[in-house]
């Protein structure tokens, strides 16, 4: 499952940030923001326009990101959910 894929305060962790290019920038961004493997990942909201930008917590920060860079980051549902 992708980040843009999960359900507003349905808890998930985090597999892994796919890259789209060699070396690419964004996920590597993404992964020094702390989207990494095991971390703990939750959507909190979503803009009104096209559902963006979308409100994700990772661990203990929240961020705004866009829907084409949250679709980077794969999901495993928490298991016990």
């Amino acid at each position: 499952m992708r980040l843009t894929e999960l359900k507003k305060r349905w808890p998930a962790v985090v597999e892994t940030v796919e890259e789209q290019t060699p070396n690419d920038p964004i996920a590597q961004r993404l992964r020094d923001l702390g989207f990494v493997a095991g971390e703990g990942v939750e959507v909190l909201a979503s803009g009104p326009l096209g559902a963006e930008p979308l409100l994700v917590q990772v661990g203990f920060t929240r961020f705004a990101l866009r829907r084409s860079e949250a679709a980077r980051v794969r999901l495993r549902a928490e298991a016990g959910v």
